[in-house]
């Protein structure tokens, strides 16, 4: 008993955190998780940091003072970060990939060496993003279409699609509840029937049958951008719907009713409702039945599409941030 007192006198505290995006605290302190674009700062005084986070999926980009020190690909234990100027610094920690199963844990950020635990950053506005891969940026880094499932993961940057790209440049706080392939009542190719991103929205992680904790989120808006999967392939022998216009009238129903759990759930926050090429009049007609002020539509085309699978690219995901951004101040 006493060596094991020892040794928790002993272990080193953890710098305090702010943390971005839904997570899970554990018991021992940590954090679980699994949504992209996770990220977490700390701040302290030094030379050097460490920090302790473990996936066997995901990668991450590790900053301090806002520049770029590693990259981590699916780490296990402490890495450090040693020579800083010494002084105050910022180190952040993002999560870039799509974890459909599995995550993450982040065990905390520790001084390396001699220094100061100092508060963290404070929390800022806050803007949340729901949707799909788009919302995900599913293969915007990669340097044409064809891609490999491998390279589809490795190449997606979270950070850099266009919900936290807005979100950084208005110095806003975010969260990105999104998931590839999922809709309002239809996933892409009829997969999954009846778990689709209203469902999964309540989860603590993607593959987590948990319900999320409250956890004091509140946002000033929220930016929904779902119906990509729902329209894009056709109809099978089987599915819900006898056709494409029962499918449409099943999406507005759909969305209405999502749409009213959010705002009820946030009610200080307005609805950002984005629409594609496919869907834009639908979400239109949404947006007229909830019959709103706090409820705005943005339209979007003329995507080069050249990411992943046709998906955008960084530079739509560019064009996209810039139309979002007007929408969230």
């Amino acid at each position: 008993m006493l060596a094991a007192l020892l040794l928790a006198a002993a272990a080193p505290a953890a710098l305090p955190v702010h943390v971005g995006g839904r997570t899970v605290r554990e018991a021992d302190g940590s954090y679980r998780f699994g949504w992209p674009a996770v990220y977490f700062e700390s701040r302290f005084w030094g030379r050097g940091v460490t920090v302790d986070v473990a996936s066997d999926t995901d990668i991450y980009r590790l900053l301090v003072d806002g520049g770029e020190r590693l990259r981590l690909e699916r780490p296990h234990g402490p890495v450090t970060v040693a020579g800083l100027a010494p002084g105050e610094h910022v180190v952040r920690i993002e999560k870039l990939t799509e974890s459909q199963t599995g995550g993450g844990r982040f065990r905390g950020f520790f001084l390396a060496g001699p220094g100061r635990r100092l508060a963290p950053p404070r929390a800022r506005p806050g803007v949340e993003f729901v949707g799909d891969s788009y919302t995900v940026g599913y293969g915007d880094a990669a340097p044409g279409r064809t891609c490999t499932r491998q390279a589809v993961h490795d190449t997606t940057d979270s950070q850099r699609a266009f919900g936290p790209l807005a979100a950084k440049r208005l110095g806003y706080d975010y969260r990105v509840i999104a998931y590839s392939g999922f809709g309002i009542v239809r996933n892409y190719n009829g997969n999954r029937a009846g778990e689709t991103m209203p469902l999964l929205y309540r989860r603590a992680g993607p593959d987590d049958p948990a319900a999320a904790g409250a956890d004091g989120w509140r946002p000033k808006a929220i930016v929904v951008n779902l119906g990509t999967n729902d329209f894009s392939t056709p109809l099978h022998a089987g599915e819900a719907w006898a056709s494409p216009e029962a499918l449409r009238a099943a999406y507005r129903a759909g969305y209405i009713a999502f749409a009213r759990r959010l705002m009820a759930a946030q009610p200080q926050a307005r609805l950002v409702l984005m629409g594609g090429p496919t869907f834009a009049a639908d979400v239109e007609a949404v947006a007229k039945a909830l019959a709103s002020p706090r409820v705005r539509t943005l339209r979007f085309d003329g995507l080069a599409l050249d990411g992943c699978d046709w998906h955008p690219s960084l530079a739509d995901h560019e064009k996209l941030a810039a139309l979002v951004e007007p929408f969230l101040r």
